[in-house]
């Protein structure tokens, strides 16, 4: 059932008119396609079962069509490597931890293509890497795009403020080596607070980033919505199930640390496989 009309706060506008130009229904000339854009999804509660049931079916997805997701995320961890690596070039070892952890908050971005993927096998259809490239056809690739730029707005303010960190924590310059960067992360009162600052400020993006694409990219691929209906429907799921949704962020922020090892190479399987439950959490989180 759709959500009544209720009365739109400031934040509300702001982030609808900042929408608009991602937005496909802004361009349509059907009104009944502009009015369904604009309806916002009941969400449900969710439990912690619902979790583990997503990753399950996630996996089943994933072995299902190995091969084709490997090849559609494999760029996703090399990009990261040669993130880390120029940034080991050109002395900025503190900006690698930054990079690392931050590139998981454009995750759901490299992901697009797996919710399609099991959003056809949800259907019963034969898919290949072909079809999640299909995604690129869908109406909704204006506000996909743009929710996508919102995610890597975020990446770069976090990086941002990371570079600010570490300019406070080595006023003096930078360690030139790794070795010298983990004597003074580990060893000195100005290495032990840049750290723990970090991870602060750095669990505030990540939680933002949460918040607002919990749901996102699988509502707006599936409904077609427009990109602040969608932000709005995520941060009601988060809203109504603030618990299972903060073990869902420790999840997926324990996944991606494992895969992350060795050298991201691990993220090739983890990142399909969350991505697939991601589609089937969205599944159970919000009214079809």
């Amino acid at each position: 059932m759709a959500s009544r009309e209720h009365v739109v706060n400031p934040f509300e506008y702001l982030l609808k008119g900042l929408s608009r130009p991602f937005t496909e229904a802004h361009w349509r000339s059907d009104p009944a396609a502009r009015a369904a854009a604009r309806v916002a999804p009941q969400v449900r509660r969710i439990e912690a079962a619902d979790l583990w049931d997503s990753l399950r079916r996630g996996f089943d997805d994933f072995a299902a069509a190995r091969d084709d997701v490997i090849f559609i995320v494999i760029l996703y961890p090399l990009a990261g490597l040669l993130l880390a690596v120029a940034a080991a070039r050109y002395d900025l070892l503190p900006m690698i931890f930054p990079l690392l952890s931050g590139f998981a908050l454009i995750g759901p971005v490299a992901a697009v293509g797996l919710y399609e993927v099991s959003r056809r096998r949800e259907r019963g259809d034969t898919v290949s890497w072909l079809d999640a490239v299909g995604v690129f056809r869908s109406p909704a690739i204006g506000s996909i795009m743009g929710m996508g730029l919102v995610l890597v707005t975020l990446f770069v303010l976090w990086l941002l403020t990371a570079y600010e960190i570490s300019l406070l924590a080595f006023a003096d310059g930078a360690p030139a080596t790794v070795e010298g960067f983990l004597k003074e992360v580990f060893a000195t009162s100005a290495g032990l607070w840049m750290a723990a600052v970090g991870i602060g400020v750095g669990f505030l993006y990540a939680a933002v980033a949460l918040a607002i694409s919990a749901v996102s990219f699988p509502l707006l691929l599936d409904k077609h919505v427009d990109m602040d209906v969608a932000i709005r429907t995520s941060l009601k799921v988060v809203a109504r199930n603030p618990v299972t949704m903060a073990l869902w962020g420790l999840v997926v922020a324990a996944a991606l640390a494992i895969g992350s090892l060795p050298a991201l190479m691990g993220l090739i399987v983890v990142l399909p496989v969350l991505g697939h439950a991601t589609w089937h959490l969205y599944r159970k989180a919000v009214e079809p």
